[in-house]
């Protein structure tokens, strides 16, 4: 499987900057596959690829991918994930943690859901069915997507021939980060209840 994905990667590199987007919006196709080799293209093809514009087209990609399951979400809904999902990749329990995670955390999951693995690919679709707003979640979706991007396209940068690599380094030490990010998101949690409290006591 991994094979033909990266023939399709190769094959829409002659699209240049919008052939990583299109890669990038099926969301079948790894992003951690996609944007490290897109970073060694920059370090072994510099004349058609530069590091800026690419790290643009990935986060535009990263953006478009996302809107395809927000989509299904809010105008298939759960009857059309739980016939088709199958297809997808997506399975009743990775739906129902999503789920979960979205009640929890409302809106804001378009952007911290996306730093957490098991949760970051299928947030969209409960995102889709509470019909949130198509501009928010696409703006959230973007602003998280942006320092992943750079990340993964800097290290393929990096590395060079060495890019396969990129996936293991940032899985060995996405520890901390990953919790420093819960303690960001519990923050937040925190400032939201206490200003609703505040503002149901103020009426």
């Amino acid at each position: 499987m991994e094979e033909l994905i990266l023939e399709l990667i190769y094959f829409l590199k002659d699209f240049s900057y919008a052939g990583i987007i299109v890669a990038l919006t099926f969301e079948f196709v790894p992003a951690e596959l996609v944007l490290p080799l897109a970073g060694y293209w920059v370090y072994s093809d510099s004349d058609s690829f530069r590091l800026i514009p690419t790290i643009l087209a990935g986060t535009v990609g990263g953006t478009f991918g996302p809107l395809t399951l927000y989509a299904i979400g809010r105008f298939g809904g759960r009857p059309f994930i739980k016939r088709f999902g199958k297809y997808l990749f997506i399975g009743e329990k990775h739906l129902v943690a999503s789920d979960r995670f979205f009640e929890k955390y409302g809106g804001s999951v378009a952007f911290f859901g996306r730093f957490l693995p098991g949760v970051r690919t299928l947030i969209s679709i409960p995102c889709g069915i509470a019909k949130m707003n198509v501009f928010v979640f696409s703006l959230y979706t973007f602003l998280a997507m942006l320092p992943i991007t750079s990340l993964y396209v800097y290290l393929g940068y990096r590395l060079g021939a060495n890019w396969e690599n990129v996936a293991s380094i940032v899985s060995q030490n996405s520890k901390p980060f990953i919790l420093g990010l819960c303690l960001i998101l519990a923050a937040y949690i925190f400032y939201k209840v206490r200003s609703a409290k505040r503002l149901k006591k103020a009426q």
